[in-house]
């Protein structure tokens, strides 16, 4: 079924879905988030002034990301590099760029990153999760050809809704690291490790049937960037509890 991606119009400005979902992705994570900085004692000064600057950064980054590995074409269409109302964001852009004004922010604010990674890796996995629904709407990030029976139709053929895996695949790592943060972390920074690992594991797979990747060199950039995470990610882990 076919969605039409304008919501509605005010003032004659259309008011796009993926937008809508993005932004309610971002209000319920920064409410989950506050949460949980309440309960351990947290400042809410310190996470909302992170959050002010993190999150235009994510949004920024993620754009960024995905231009500069489809610049062949945007370099013909530089209007359009601004253009994010129709989609175009890539999600590891998002978190790269928002770990790292996260990091100057903290460091700036004397203030523990990794608490304050805990703190918000649940709500970052989560707004994941609501924001692919953006991609059903404008009709993007689907996979190959399939005959399983849960494919959906797009363009006269059944495939893969890979928009879908990843939706609950951040799911069910969302429930696990709210459980992980309450009975299992020994050390501050082991809930954003796993996230970033367990995200990364099943966002490889997913990937891999995906039929819009971005390409470097003839291999997908989402699994080489998730490769390169999982490892990353895992020795700190390792290290980190040692």
């Amino acid at each position: 079924m076919d969605i039409n991606p304008v919501a509605f119009s005010i003032f004659n400005i259309d008011i796009m879905w993926y937008g809508i979902l993005i932004a309610s992705g971002v209000l319920i994570g920064t409410l989950l988030a506050l949460r949980e900085a309440r309960r351990i004692g947290f400042r809410d000064e310190d996470l909302m002034d992170l959050l002010i600057v993190a999150i235009p950064s994510a949004i920024i980054g993620a754009r960024l990301y995905y231009v500069i590995f489809q610049f062949d074409y945007y370099k013909n269409n530089l209007s359009e590099i601004i253009n994010v109302r129709g989609g175009g964001l890539a999600i590891h852009g998002g978190i790269i760029a928002a770990v790292i004004v996260g990091a100057v922010f903290c460091k700036i604010r004397k203030v523990n990153f990794w608490q304050i990674a805990d703190i918000t890796a649940p709500s970052i996995i989560l707004g994941q999760a609501i924001g692919r629904w953006g991609n059903y709407i404008n009709r993007e990030a689907f996979g190959t050809v399939t005959d399983l029976p849960w494919g959906i139709i797009v363009n006269g053929h059944k495939v893969h809704p890979t928009f879908l895996y990843e939706s609950l695949w951040n799911i069910v790592v969302f429930m696990f690291l709210l459980w992980y943060r309450r009975k299992g972390r020994k050390e501050d920074g082991e809930v954003f490790l796993l996230y970033a690992i367990l995200y990364s594991v099943g966002r490889f797979f997913i990937e891999g049937l995906r039929t819009d990747s971005l390409m470097f060199s003839g291999f997908r950039v989402a699994q080489l960037i998730s490769i390169a995470i999982i490892i990353t990610m895992t020795g700190i882990f390792i290290k980190r509890r040692k």
